[in-house]
């Protein structure tokens, strides 16, 4: 497991379907060590923090193991890292084997496996492809988002190692299936709301969810 490519990105305004957005979205690699701080890599900043960022998605990753599927879904064949706004373009790692509270330790920093990327407008914005998101969650390529253990430096092409304390028992794939096609099944729903390094805001959502399951039982 490594590091394929490190991208970073400032904010910027960009003209789109007649309107001016703010994003970050925009990601390029960089040569040479780069300093991993608690909410953020060094020259990368996110752009609406009321849905981006913050300590449990300071760093997204990417599978750079996708990249095929998409230069055939989209057509696109040049498609450069860091093109769905990922900070570490990986290899070795998926959504199906990784799971939330994963430890990952890259260059001098470490890091926790937080949860999978949700996308909103901006990923369409970045194809524009107004029916990118709905792509994307439906593919089940999401990435995954880390929190900072250890601030420390990293680069392309370092190795990735993984530590897992306890029984694996919830992948990243999970929260992803959980919230778009199996939301009845309480066995994985209880399940995702017992792993504690899952931020609180999805656990309280899957707690809703067996609510309303258990109700519709009774």
């Amino acid at each position: 497991m490594k590091v394929t490519a490190v991208s970073v990105g400032l904010p910027r305004e960009v003209a789109w379907r007649g309107r001016t957005v703010r994003t970050s979205i925009f990601k390029e690699p960089i040569a040479g060590p780069i300093l991993v701080e608690r909410l953020n890599l060094t020259g990368d900043r996110q752009s609406d923090l009321t849905v981006h960022g913050g300590a449990e998605k300071a760093v997204y990753v990417y599978p750079s193991e996708h990249y095929e599927f998409w230069r055939q879904k989209l057509g696109i064949a040049d498609l450069p890292w860091g093109s769905f706004g990922e900070n570490l373009t990986t290899e070795g790692l998926d959504e199906a084997t990784i799971q939330i509270g994963d430890q990952l330790k890259i260059g001098t920093a470490s890091f926790t496996v937080t949860q999978p990327r949700m996308p909103c407008y901006k990923l369409a914005l970045r194809f524009d492809r107004l029916e990118m998101v709905k792509l994307f969650l439906q593919s089940g390529r999401t990435g995954f988002y880390l929190s900072v253990m250890q601030e420390g430096e990293l680069r392309a092409g370092d190795t990735i190692s993984l530590k897992r304390e306890g029984d694996s028992t919830l992948a990243v794939a999970d929260v992803t299936t959980l919230y778009t096609q199996d939301a009845v099944n309480q066995e994985l729903l209880e399940r995702a709301t017992q792993v504690t390094a899952l931020p609180e805001a999805w656990r309280e959502y899957f707690r809703e969810r067996l609510r309303e399951a258990e109700s519709t039982d009774t």
